[in-house]
């Protein structure tokens, strides 16, 4: 799964045809199943092609790491359907939340995919069908305002179109309850990073652009990890 999200996120905002066999970037080369091996085929050629010695996206090994990490926890911490489910809707998070980090952009397809899982995984998952619903459309429509309001008053865009919807597909997996927690931790963490960002001597704007999109995926899995974890 990391194999495949990895060379998602890499090639969709590129243009890149997602079909076809695995080949390096560089020289086209095919690439052999030995090299496929998810984060030991990286290791093993230094992250290089062995025939061209172009670099390999580093993306690809921390994507394999992220996805295996994000499976174990999640069996570990509902094993069966209730797991799977969450492993599901942790490894959309990271691929969405990679995109939003390099491009600024949270396609609908995987927006729309995230929500009708969301809604999907209330037949074995907490919370119940209604709490998802509400969840769902406050999720949207809490940042939906929000955007509209800063547009009103400062007459210019300060929230992308695509994070009310990636919010109201969070409500749906998460309910209504764990929304205010998961907006006040992505919330820090983009604050977070932008301290690091000053205390390393780089200047920031107000009207610079931040991937929210993807502080909210951050913040997102460890809410729906606490929810199982509590039982609901």
């Amino acid at each position: 799964m990391g194999s495949f999200l990895s060379t998602l996120a890499i090639r969709w905002p590129a243009g890149r045809a997602m079909g076809g066999r695995s080949a390096c970037d560089g020289c086209a080369r095919r690439l052999t199943a030995i090299e496929l091996v998810p984060v030991l085929g990286w290791i093993a050629g230094r992250g290089r092609c062995r025939t061209c010695a172009a670099a390999i996206d580093p993306r690809h090994p921390s994507f394999e790491l992220g996805c295996a990490a994000i499976g174990a926890l999640s069996g570990v911490v509902a094993p069966g359907p209730v797991g799977a489910s969450g492993a599901a809707f942790g490894w959309l998070l990271l691929t969405l939340a990679a995109i939003d980090a390099a491009e600024l952009w949270l396609p609908d397809p995987l927006v729309l995919a995230l929500a009708l899982l969301g809604l999907a995984s209330a037949a074995v998952a907490p919370p119940d069908l209604a709490a998802r619903l509400i969840g769902g459309a406050a999720g949207f429509a809490s940042l939906w305002l929000v955007a509209a309001g800063y547009r009103a008053a400062r007459g210019r865009e300060g929230l992308g179109g695509g994070d009310p919807k990636l919010f109201g597909a969070i409500g749906l997996w998460l309910g209504w309850r764990l929304l205010p927690a998961v907006l006040l931790l992505a919330a820090l963490v983009g604050l977070g990073l932008v301290l690091l960002q000053r205390w390393r001597g780089r200047t920031v704007a107000a009207d610079d652009a931040v991937p929210f999109g993807a502080f909210l995926c951050v913040a997102a899995y460890p809410a729906w990890v606490a929810m199982v974890g509590a039982g609901g």
